[in-house]
Order: structure tokens, then sequence, then C-alpha cells
């Protein structure tokens, strides 16, 4: 079964939000052969994981780079890293990309403790 098709048990959603890209114009001239068509994802996209699966139209590279993250995330885990972010049910993970990497925000989607 592939990684994009796991069946495990994953009761919370993750929100995937691509927050900010960087260009690497001098290593892109140097050594990047030109591309059809180069990364498509635009900062302020949003897809939303379900059963801690890939979403459809988000990037199969990217994925590759943060799916640990979304399983765990998924499964009700946090705190990566010690106390590394201040939400400890998020994570900030990059793609893998060395000419433009594009850093994601991942959180899950707990449901909000009831008010009194």
């Amino acid at each position: 079964m592939s990684p994009d098709t796991q069946t495990s048990p994953a009761p919370f959603d993750v929100r995937i939000t691509a927050l900010r890209q960087t260009a690497y114009a001098d290593l892109s001239a140097l050594y990047e052969l030109p591309l059809a068509e180069p990364c498509t994802v635009r900062t302020g996209d949003s897809w939303v994981s379900h059963r801690a699966r890939r979403p459809e139209s988000l990037c199969p590279v990217a994925w590759e780079c943060m799916r640990r993250y979304v399983e765990e995330l998924a499964a009700g885990r946090g705190r990566f890293h010690g106390n590394w972010m201040r939400n400890p049910y998020s994570a900030l993970v990059n793609c893998n990309d060395g000419f433009r990497p594009m850093s994601f925000l991942l959180e899950a989607l707990r449901p909000s403790a009831p008010t009194v």
C-alpha cells in the first residue's frame, strides 16, 4: 500500500498552508535545468488532509517532506522536537526543492473545548 493511500487510524484532519517560498536565482542559474512547469504551489494555498492522506492537488514531492508530521498530527500526537512550536499540535516544514523551497504550516484540526 502506498503512503498516499494508507488507512491508519487518524482521528484528526490536518490543515496544510503554504506560508512562504524562497527562491535562489543564483543557484538556479548555475545548476538547474530549465523546467517546463516549476512548482505550482503558491503562498496562501491551503489543503486539508483527511485520514492522513495526501490531498489530491498537493505536490507529491512536498507531501513526502511533510507526510510523517501529518501522520503524527492526525493521530493526535504533537510536540515535535520538544517545545519547538507554540501550538504543540502544529509543525513548520519545508519541501526539499533546493532552488525554490516552500515553507508549510501543518495544524491538527482538533475540536475546541466546549464553552460553559
